[in-house]
């Protein structure tokens, strides 16, 4: 008699679907549900290393400086927050932008 290598698979039950799956189809789906999509302000998806312009002057705080409209942040990083960006500005330490004032490059 052959093996079926197929059969070998461990299935779970997903209390959210009320069906048995292969445990790996199970771990892609809750994956999947964990990410976070960012978008900008003009519905873009956003994604890690994105070039991204300011639609507006923005002050910010305990930087005592004002980014210009139309400055550009290179390579954002997204922080699982979906309305949040962490960027690097020269100067500015720690720069977290709100999504909605960004667009996508």
């Amino acid at each position: 008699m052959a093996n079926d290598d197929s059969g070998d698979e461990d299935y779970v039950y997903d209390e959210e679907s009320g069906e048995w799956m292969p445990a790996s189809e199970l771990a892609a789906k809750r994956a999947a549900a964990d990410t976070v999509v960012v978008h900008d302000a003009v519905g873009n998806v956003l994604a890690d290393g994105d070039q991204v312009t300011l639609i507006k002057d923005l002050e910010v705080k305990g930087a005592g400086q004002t980014l210009k409209q139309g400055t550009l942040i290179k390579s954002i990083r997204l922080t699982g927050d979906p309305q949040e960006i962490d960027c690097k500005y020269p100067g500015i330490k720690g720069l977290v932008l709100r999504a909605e004032f960004v667009k996508k490059r």
